[in-house]
Formats: C-alpha cells, structure tokens, sequence
C-alpha cells in the first residue's frame, strides 16, 4: 500500500499562513496565543463533573453520548462509562488507543494505535470483539444500521458488521498527493454514511453494501503548488432536515439539497475545524480561530467574534439557545447566538480540547482535553 503524506493539522495552518514569513511550524512564534479578554459574564457555565482519563501519544480522542451515558477512552486503553459523573464500568482495551468512542448504546467503539478496532458491551464493558483494519485510525467511529463504519487516516471506510466485526465492506476513492493528517469523522444516518475527502469532496455510501450513492464538491483545490492546493474536507458533515452542508480548509462552506445534490450556497470561508448549525444559523470557526455565523438560508453573514481568534478555537456547537467552543488553554466559551458576544467562561485542566464537544442533553457538553480528562459542563 503506497501511503500518501500528510500534514498535521496544526502544522499546515501555521505553514500556510506564514507564507510571507518563517515557514518553520515549529517556531516559539507559532505557540504564541492571543490572550483572553475580560468581559462581564452574563450566564451561567459550570462544570457538573469531571473524570480523569490517561492522555496518549494520539490526543484527540473523542467521547461519545448515548442517552445519559457518556463512553470515552484514555490514549493507555482505558474506556469507561459514565452517568451523572459516576463511573458505571471501566475496561481495558488492552493496548494504546488512537481513535474514539463511537456508540449506539449497544456497543461502545474505540480503535488501537495499530489499526485494531476493538467493539465493548455497553452495558457491561466486556470485550465483543476485535478486528484489525491494518491502518492508521483517527476519527471516532460511527454506527447505524447494524454497521460499524471506520474511517482510516488513507482515507478508506470500512464496514464492519456490529454483531461481530466481520468485514462488510471497503469504500475508497482517489485522493490529491498532500493531505492533511486530521480527525474529520464520518456522519452515519438512516442506512448511509457521508465523509468528507481530501481535495475537497464529500462521499454518501450505502451501509448496506458500500456502494458509492453521490458526490458533492465542497470545494476545488486551487493554487500552484501542492500545499496551496490542499482542500480537504475538515470535521464531520452536519445534516440539518434535508439541507447537508461542510467546510474545507483552504476552501468555502458549502451546503447542498440531500435530497438531489443541488448547491444551495456557497462561502470562501476556511476552516479547520468544521461547523455546526440550528434553524436559522450555521456557525463556523474560520482558520485564525474566530467564529462565525451565517445565514443558514443563503450563507449571509450575521457576526463574527474575533476576540477568540488566535486561539486554536475549536469547532463550534449549539447549546440550547447558545454555541460553545473550546481553545488551546481548556477553557470552554458560551457565545450568544444573535450577536456573537462572550456570555461566559469556564476552565478544564489548561491542556486543549482538540476534540468536537458532543452534546449531552440540551443545555450541557461534554468535552475530553489532550490531557485525558473528560468535563460535563452545563449552562443550568
């Protein structure tokens, strides 16, 4: 298998946006973080719980919700269930993990350093399964329909069937030389998978078979050379009722029809973080790190927080009538969503959440640091 390079998502941001300067990312310059503005707060964030996890070489491990369990894992191989802050079970994977959790309820997903995919009872914690994909994994899996689907970092999906892991099917496309090294996951619903691509693609697939159903130009790699070219479809495809919409680093938002493929609109905003969206909004953290939020309908500009750029800020998430985000120092940021004003403010370990938050329940997140900790943090 002929592997292709990648760039590191940190590493292609700092590269590409230094091109009239240093191109060296590991410069003390490129650790610089614009410092946190006061304001007043104006709601509340508190954090409801916290449980420690192991950090690993790999970490941007995710957490998964189902109901009013949360599963996560630490990089040692740790993955645990959680209730109301209250460790139900702990397991052993066995080996170091890289990629996690996906959950259903059923089955609790995580993935090993060396491409072994290893299924838990979610119930129990006992081991169900394991089966090697033979490839680096980054993204948490995902599940429906009785198939588990994992997405390796040469951009193959695979799927495997839940009740035992035998291999369903292999689903791979033709992909640019340079992509980035990221933690783009996979949207599984209704018997179909969609996964962006790099070169600025996004795929639908059949669970049942793999079959390639349609797909979509999110964006079209442009430039000279082969790093300017690099649009790769960042973070997990968001499917709002029948409109299916994604960002690419380098490239534009783009949301299109899920029901014909159609363009509905397009913005030449990069990210590479990815997006979330309500009713009437979809909000999107730009690559310098400020937020943004457009007109679901037509992608018009409604605000832009810039006071969080320059911070890594991480995807952004709706949280009951307001959007979340993260940044480099752990600190989690409750945005009003009419204006993009700062509401408040709440601090994990210091260490980044690298990972998307997932919602628990409608006024509450979870997050997981690079440090392994795992934070409910609510605006009750």
């Amino acid at each position: 298998m002929i592997r292709r390079p990648v760039i590191p998502m940190a590493i292609a941001a700092a590269v590409v946006l230094s091109a009239c300067s240093s191109l060296n990312p590991f410069s003390r310059s490129a650790d610089k973080l614009t410092p946190l503005t006061e304001f007043v707060q104006g709601a509340p964030l508190k954090v409801d719980w916290q449980v420690g996890l192991a950090a690993g070489p790999m970490t941007a491990l995710q957490p998964a919700v189902s109901g009013d369990a949360v599963f996560a894992a630490g990089g040692d191989g740790g993955v645990v269930r959680i209730e109301g802050g209250r460790t139900v079970w702990r397991a052993e994977a066995g080996q170091p993990l890289s990629a996690g959790v996906g959950s259903d309820g059923r089955l609790a997903v995580v993935v090993g350093s060396s491409g072994e995919v290893i299924a838990l009872d979610a119930v129990s914690g006992t081991v169900r399964w394991k089966v090697s994909v033979s490839a680096e994994v980054l993204a948490p899996p995902a599940i429906d329909s009785g198939v588990v689907v994992i997405r390796t970092s040469d951009n193959r999906l695979f799927g495997l069937a839940e009740e035992d892991g035998k291999r369903r099917w292999v689903y791979q496309r033709a992909t640019p030389p340079l992509a980035l090294r990221s933690y783009s996951g996979v949207l599984a619903r209704d018997g179909v998978a969609v996964a962006g691509f790099p070169g600025g693609k996004m795929v639908a697939v059949k669970l049942s078979n793999g079959g390639a159903l349609w797909e979509l130009s999110v964006a079209t790699p442009r430039g000279s050379t082969e790093l300017e070219r690099v649009a790769d479809v960042v973070g997990t495809p968001v499917l709002y009722q029948r409109t299916l919409c994604a960002a690419a680093y380098q490239g534009r938002i783009s949301c299109f029809d899920a029901t014909n493929g159609n363009v509905l609109w397009t913005r030449d905003i990069s990210s590479a973080t990815g997006i979330d969206r309500d009713g009437s909004q979809l909000y999107v953290t730009d690559e310098k790190g400020a937020v943004l939020a457009l007109d679901a309908s037509n992608g018009a500009s409604i605000w832009k927080q810039e006071k969080l750029a320059g911070r890594r800020t991480g995807r952004p998430l709706v949280m009951g009538n307001n959007v979340v985000v993260s940044d480099a120092e752990g600190y989690v940021h409750l945005l009003r969503r009419e204006d993009g004003g700062l509401l408040a403010r709440v601090a994990t370990d210091g260490s980044q959440v690298r990972s998307d938050p997932v919602r628990l329940g409608s006024d509450a997140v979870v997050v997981q640091t690079v440090k392994g900790d795992v934070y409910a943090i609510s605006s009750r």
